[in-house]
């Protein structure tokens, strides 16, 4: 009988909670992926295994005639023979460790069976395991290690002929989901919420055979995001060719895991600082380019700035501030013929002055933003903070109607309260999209405003923005935004103001003190 998503779910969660006498949830991620997936790729190699020997007759064939024959016609990966010197002494599977669980140095074997297996498979499985420091005997004991495991196998057989992928993905990600709701603020760093991306993915509508790229893909969801769409609409998302960039090593791993999991093969993720070495080139050195780029890089990130980088469109990002880096690099990655971007980013970005107030005038002077939409305060893991995503068209690329100026819709008032923070409905993704596409009169008015589900949308031409500085504040073009919230652009002026003016007082003050002879008043 076929494996229901909450029984896979709940035999799961009891593996990780075992977890909780050795370390904090924000760490499980580390331990318990690795061996779901080692456990999934175990039970995949046996459960083809068992068909290749009721199938044929292995005491007819010389162990190379089968070897030949198995993984030729049934199997897609190896899960190989550990030996000792020259004799084999156990294969690197789940099941094979598991009759030695009690025995000493449990942790050292399961290290050494992952290794042979992302060893005998380098196109697939390189580095797939992450660091494995947790397979130390000073980070998990053997006994914490070993209940995981035999709680984990608790759970059915994780192959095609007991659970479908759409399953096995499903209990993946509710792990993720279940992983961040635990763990606060650490988790934004690998999980962006699965409704952020839905609408991320909606707008950018990747179709058939393109090629989409994350250049800071975290646990791989919003490539996988775009796979499960395509499909939804009847496509096949297993055409997508899927590309991503993750600064951290265990992160891409459970980034790789994740697409496995999901039965996506088509993709490649690499390790590396995305600004400062992009690991997808051309022949001639510069960035690849994709046709659907989308991202949630991590927020005002300080960075060593670039001093002579292609990627710099209009200057250079702040080293306070990566940004607009991050925007310049995606535009640079945009196909020139269809690419198209889009990145959730906080509303600093549409107003700040300075160095990325150059490179926003030099991204409207060329005509590349499409779109902003405001989000929702408290949306994230990660920060309470609101933010807003902005789609980018390569340059020629925009539709006749979205020519010479910037839509914008506010979508700030649109969320249901959850336990840790806001969340968007499918209502409200539904709505977000419509506005996207609708039509808009010569004012920027949406030509069907019943038809926006409530949402405030307004097409802004691109001299009104110039007229205003290059500011794309979405309270300056959208009326219902600017009366329910100040001008933030405006309170950050009076703090800065009123924070100079309590700092000449101070020291006017401390003056006085010292005059005085009166000490202890140091800041």
């Amino acid at each position: 009988m076929a494996v229901t998503q909450q029984e896979i779910e709940n035999r799961l969660w009891d593996a990780a909670d075992e977890l909780r006498v050795a370390m904090p949830e924000a760490q499980y991620s580390s331990v318990v992926f690795p061996l779901m997936f080692w456990k999934y790729l175990s039970d995949t190699w046996e459960h083809h295994h068992q068909e290749f020997l009721d199938e044929n007759d292995p005491d007819s064939l010389s162990a190379e005639e089968a070897r030949e024959i198995e993984y030729r016609d049934y199997q897609s990966f190896e899960i190989p023979l550990i030996y000792s010197g020259t004799v084999a002494e156990r294969r690197a599977s789940w099941s094979s460790i598991l009759v030695t669980i009690t025995q000493p140095g449990l942790g050292q074997r399961v290290r050494a069976s992952l290794q042979a297996i992302e060893t005998a498979n380098p196109d697939k499985f390189s580095r797939l395991f992450g660091s494995m420091t947790w397979t130390s005997e000073e980070v998990l004991s053997g006994e914490v290690l070993a209940a995981v495991m035999q709680a984990m196998d608790r759970t059915p057989k994780m192959h095609e002929g007991n659970m479908s992928h759409d399953v096995l993905g499903g209990a993946y990600e509710y792990l993720l989901k279940r992983f961040s709701d635990g763990s606060g603020t650490r988790a934004g760093q690998f999980f962006t919420p699965r409704e952020v991306v839905e609408l991320l993915v909606e707008i950018l509508d990747p179709k058939g055979h393109e090629s989409v790229y994350d250049p800071t893909c975290g646990s791989g969801g919003m490539l996988i995001a775009s796979a499960n769409l395509l499909k939804a609409h009847g496509g096949r998302g297993y055409t997508l060719k899927l590309y991503g960039q993750e600064a951290v090593p265990d992160t891409a791993g459970v980034a790789r895991m994740n697409l496995f999991m999901h039965n996506l093969t088509q993709f490649q993720v690499e390790v590396g600082d995305t600004l400062k070495d992009p690991r997808f080139k051309k022949p001639d050195g510069s960035v690849a380019t994709f046709d659907v780029i989308l991202a949630n890089p991590p927020y005002s990130l300080k960075w060593k700035p670039w001093t002579n980088d292609p990627r710099a469109l209009g200057g250079v990002a702040p080293q306070s501030s990566a940004d607009w880096a991050f925007v310049q690099h995606m535009i640079a990655s945009m196909d020139p013929k269809k690419g198209r971007a889009g990145v959730v980013l906080p509303h600093g970005v549409l107003f700040c002055g300075g160095q990325e107030a150059a490179i926003r005038r030099r991204v409207l002077d060329d005509n590349l933003l499409e779109a902003v939409v405001g989000l929702p305060a408290n949306l994230f893991y990660s920060t309470s903070i609101p933010t807003a995503i902005l789609v980018f068209r390569a340059p020629g690329t925009k539709t006749l109607e979205r020519q010479e100026g910037v839509l914008f819709i506010d979508a700030s008032k649109r969320f249901a309260k959850a336990k840790n923070r806001n969340i968007l409905t499918d209502a409200d993704i539904a709505d977000v999209v419509t506005a996207y596409h609708s039509k808009f009169d010569a004012d920027g008015n949406p030509v069907d405003p019943d038809g926006e589900g409530g949402l405030a949308a307004r097409f802004v031409p691109t001299t009104e923005i110039v007229a205003n500085g290059y500011d794309l504040n979405i309270g300056r073009y959208i009326k219902q935004a600017a009366a329910e919230q100040e001008d933030l652009s405006t309170l950050i002026d009076a703090y800065n103001i009123a924070r100079g003016e309590r700092q000449k007082t101070e020291q006017r003050m401390l003056a006085v003190l010292a005059a005085a002879g009166i000490e202890g008043f140091d800041e």
